[in-house]
């Protein structure tokens, strides 16, 4: 049937970035980084390209994805997802090192014969850079492309893009190595295509920030020459601050059953600050419609190199009505949905249960909110920077060491925590623990007893810029905790570290002294404004 409906940017809003789309017959997937949260690599399923589902987590075994250890904004950067011989394949790094000359990166890849999985045990390909994506030629032969990092002071370190033979059935990389393109200016995420006798390469340019773009390049040959889009970047915000989509940069194409073209690419949209704007949810996903020129290039349809919030869906694709997340979780199942996200390591008995008490996720204390190796700690994406988090704890800590309660987080080194913990001679007590760029406070000022109350609500209100806590004891009268506080803040945008991720709110409990106090959670509720 014909269309005039429209898709709405971002498609995956919150923090989905490096997205990479695929077309399976009627079905198109998106992937997506997930850094230092575990599972790792978020699939989402859609027919129309206008709603889209959650349809599972491609790296969700623990064998297949260690990240203890790994530094805030390391993990799993930039999936590359692909279908051929009846397969899917999935190319991802672990970069283990950042900021630093190195980066200690490894790329591997899976198989599997539906999205669901099984997936394969990964198979190690190489280090010489991030962002790898793999390429099946029209021959059968399939070539693996990434990013070649130089660590050395008087070297560019973007080294160009480098491309190898990937052998299935020795399930290596054979042959040599080609630097297929540098170039002055900043250039990684490369994807290839061919199309009409030509080959493409597609590349995000100018860094995943301010100035970040992409570009297109394209040669007779796979392994070039390839020349430059004469147009300059095919999508890009650097020259346009007051859009609603910027940081416009890092895409894949997908082409229609009936032939027409689209482009999914990351996004960020900005809250005003004093200091400039700051992108709380994070790097998103959004698609825009491409045409391609009589001379042979792609351009996005409405003209320009600007993405757009609304744009056209496929002029004929069966409609989709998505399962709609609910906003609150009563944790009556027997294992956490996929709105979850843990940190660094999967969600297991040792610390985790459904089932200890029915009705309640069940959490034991263990390391520090600063720790990267064994948190406690469960959270779910922001997707609108005006939304409600509030979640009801039964906790009963016997020790200033054991703490719980309802966390705004960017990573360790900046979250805002609304904790229940210990105090000799006071009992309960219920306070704000704040890491503000590696700097930690425990304003004493904000404390409130609250070792007679019969319930302990607590709650996050976010509006825009500006970030509030509140807690109460009935459901029906709510104290304010603390002062109101710069939600912009849990932002790649804020601090000195290069920062990847976008902000969470979630639930989490310590035990610094290793006796993993219990804390209980009844429910937790966001609700966007």
């Amino acid at each position: 049937m014909t269309s005039d409906r429209h898709l709405h940017n971002p498609v995956l809003p919150g923090f989905h970035p490096d997205p990479s789309i695929v077309r399976v017959g009627a079905e198109y997937y998106i992937a997506t980084s997930t850094f230092e949260w575990f599972p790792g690599v978020p699939v989402h399923r859609s027919t129309d390209l206008v709603h889209w589902e959650h349809a599972g987590h491609l790296l969700d075994r623990a064998e297949a994805l260690d990240l203890r250890g790994i530094p805030d904004s390391g993990g799993v950067w930039a999936p590359s997802l692909s279908f051929h011989d009846g397969r899917f394949w999935l190319i991802y790094s672990i970069v283990r090192t950042v900021g630093s000359p190195y980066k200690d990166v490894d790329n591997y890849l899976i198989t599997a014969d539906s999205i669901e999985g099984p997936w394969s045990e990964p198979v190690f390909l190489n280090s010489s850079g991030f962002d790898p994506s793999l390429f099946h030629d029209e021959d059968g032969r399939t070539w693996l492309v990434n990013l070649q990092w130089d660590h050395r002071p008087d070297r560019p370190s973007f080294a160009g893009i480098v491309l190898q033979e990937y052998d299935p059935e020795a399930r290596a990389l054979v042959g040599g190595i080609t630097n297929v393109l540098r170039h002055d200016e900043l250039i990684e995420g490369p994807n290839l295509y061919r199309r009409d006798g030509w080959y493409y390469l597609m590349l995000a340019e100018g860094g995943t920030g301010w100035n970040h773009g992409i570009l297109m390049a394209r040669s007779r040959s796979l392994t070039g020459p390839y020349e430059l889009d004469p147009a300059g970047s095919l999508l890009t915000t650097r020259d346009a601050p007051g859009a609603p989509l910027r940081k416009a940069g890092h895409g894949e194409l997908v082409e229609t059953p009936d032939g027409e073209w689209y482009l999914v690419h990351l996004a960020s949209r900005p809250v005003a600050t004093p200091e400039g704007p700051r992108c709380v949810l994070g790097r998103e996903s959004c698609l825009q419609r491409v045409e391609w020129t009589a001379d042979g290039w792609p351009r996005l349809a409405h003209g320009g190199n600007k993405p757009r919030v609304t744009v056209p869906a496929p002029r004929s694709a069966p409609v989709m009505t998505p399962v709609r997340t609910p906003d609150r979780d009563d944790f009556e199942a027997s294992a956490l949905g996929p709105v979850w996200s843990t940190l660094r390591v999967p969600a297991d008995p040792s610390w985790l249960s459904l089932t200890e008490r029915p009705g309640r996720l069940r959490l034991r204390g263990r390391q520090s909110p600063h720790s990267r190796h064994a948190q406690s700690l469960v959270a779910r994406r922001l997707t609108s920077v005006r939304c409600r988090a509030t979640t009801a704890l039964d906790f009963r800590p016997d020790r200033f060491s054991q703490l719980a309660g309802l966390i705004c987080w960017y990573d360790t080194t900046t979250h805002y925590y609304l904790r229940v913990t210990h105090a000799e001679g006071r009992g309960r007590v219920l306070g704000l623990s704040i890491t503000d760029d590696g700097v930690h406070t425990e304003p004493a000022d904000c404390e409130v007893e609250v070792e007679d109350w019969p319930e302990l609500l607590l709650r996050a209100d976010f509006d825009g810029a500006e970030l509030r806590f509140s807690a109460s004891p009935d459901g029906e009268e709510w104290l304010r905790i603390g002062p109101v506080l710069d939600a912009t803040k849990l932002s790649d945008d804020y601090g000195d570290r290069l920062r990847f991720t976008g902000a969470f709110v979630g639930v989490c409990a310590q035990d610094l002294g290793g006796t993993r106090a219990v804390a209980d959670f009844d429910w937790f509720e966001l609700t966007n404004l």
